[in-house]
């Protein structure tokens, strides 16, 4: 994949998101308050962030759009998929994530975004029935039908690009088959033999999206683009992947506080985490098999940052086997809070002379507001890594994911550290801006 500078935008960037519920109802409200100059972008790193370029007398702090070509705001249309047929601004009533009066001013827009038929199989997310739902004969008859909806979508929009976001709900677990994800082929004759257990709807969408020349960005923990046929039809339509999961709250503390306990050497016998939310995804996740998708990529954060074999006198013991620190992760369903989703961690370190400690962490977050910027930045930096030629699996947006997609066939680990992350961004972004990537990952 050739490093070469990204070229500038022509005409309007088509945002295409798959689930038009709290997080996306709140990124979509967010994106056109902000363009009316009635709200703030905060939290977004390609509206705010400034970085580094060249050295020495050539040094400079820019914002990433004096870097690289992103995307105006301005020229974003958006469009969605849902099980619920309720347009933008009735979902984003409904969600009960923004007040009416953050919500109004951009009432008109939001009302004309209405969402396309989902492609949907009761079986994935058994929590939801919603009748918004695509007719399908199998499942390359699924993914035909959305290929149709992006052309639709281009035609009718007039829009030069598109980009397909999922921000739907957490699928059930589909754990990877070699035979079946393991190459295009063999996916696509799944497809055709509508093997419901190994083709999760999701796949369809990312399939779809990536024949028609859209780049794909996986919000949730499914195992959609996480396969090697899909690395595959990547590479072969040029087009950069992105996933898996979005960073939001307790991930996020994690991938940061982590690496204070391992840059101090300090002991870690064990790390509880406990959430409680109660949006769709809450509900979804009640599911044990929906629970299942995210546990695994929540799991995953700690593991690769402070590492058992490394360092067997800090992190090699606390669980049954005494092999390492024990770990923990629980989401509990709890409508009350709706979409302010509080995060609990305990966490058991060690120091000197092997003393315990305690560290505790109460994080009351709101999910949307978290995940809103996330979805903006994933938008224009997938967009104008395209715009640069890069494809497959766009490593340097692991910043903004909690389970980082790499190549697990050849054993990499993924770069869950959120520092060593933001310097593979930083890296990107000056690559792609026609700098030279010049900060290490230690």
């Amino acid at each position: 994949m050739a490093n070469q500078k990204a070229e500038a935008p022509k005409g309007k960037l088509g945002v295409l998101v798959v689930g038009l519920g709290a997080v996306t109802t709140t990124f979509m409200t967010g994106v056109l308050m902000t363009r009316k100059g009635l709200a703030k972008p905060v939290g977004s790193m390609t509206q705010y962030d400034k970085i580094r370029v060249g050295r020495g007398a050539e040094k400079k702090y820019l914002h990433y759009k004096d870097i690289v070509p992103l995307a105006d705001l301005n020229d974003i249309v958006f469009g969605a998929w849902d099980v619920y047929p309720a347009n933008a601004y009735e979902s984003a009533i409904n969600a009960e994530v923004l007040k009416e009066k953050d919500i109004e001013p951009v009432k008109d827009e939001l009302m004309a975004i209405k969402p396309m038929k989902a492609a949907f199989d009761h079986n994935y997310a058994k929590r939801l029935d919603g009748d918004n739902v695509k007719d399908v004969k199998d499942r390359w008859d699924m993914m035909e039908q959305i290929r149709e909806d992006i052309r639709n979508f281009k035609k009718e929009t007039g829009v030069e690009r598109v980009v397909v976001l999922w921000a739907a709900s957490t699928e059930v677990y589909v754990p990877v088959d070699e035979n079946i994800h393991g190459s295009i082929e063999a996916l696509e004759a799944a497809m055709k033999a509508d093997d419901k257990e190994h083709i999760a709807p999701s796949m369809c969408y990312a399939y779809a999206a990536l024949k028609e020349s859209c780049p794909f960005i996986m919000g949730a923990p499914n195992t959609t683009v996480d396969i090697p046929a899909m690395w595959q039809l990547a590479e072969q339509t040029k087009m950069p992947i992105a996933g898996k999961d979005f960073k939001t709250g307790q991930t996020l503390v994690k991938s940061g506080f982590a690496p204070i306990i391992g840059t101090r050497c300090l002991g870690l016998s064990g790390w509880f985490s406990t959430n409680i939310l109660g949006n769709r995804d809450g509900l979804v996740l009640d599911e044990p098999a929906n629970f299942r998708t995210k546990e695994v990529s929540k799991l995953s954060t700690l593991e690769s940052i402070l590492v058992p074999e490394e360092q067997p006198d800090l992190y090699g013991h606390g669980n049954d086997e005494d092999t390492q620190y024990y770990h923990k992760v629980r989401i509990n369903y709890y409508p009350p809070r709706n979409d302010n989703k509080e995060g609990w961690d305990n966490i058991d370190i060690f120091g000197w002379m092997n003393y315990p400690m305690q560290i505790k962490i109460n994080f009351l977050c709101r999910d949307s507001i978290l995940a809103a910027p996330l979805c903006l930045d994933l938008v224009l930096l997938s967009d104008v890594a395209q715009r640069a030629g890069r494809y497959g699996t766009q490593r340097f947006l692991s910043f903004f994911l909690k389970s980082p997609m790499h190549d697990y066939t050849e054993g990499e680990v993924p770069v869950n550290h959120l520092f060593q992350q933001y310097v593979m961004l930083k890296n990107a972004l000056r690559e792609m801006g026609g700098y030279e990537a010049d900060e290490e990952i230690d």
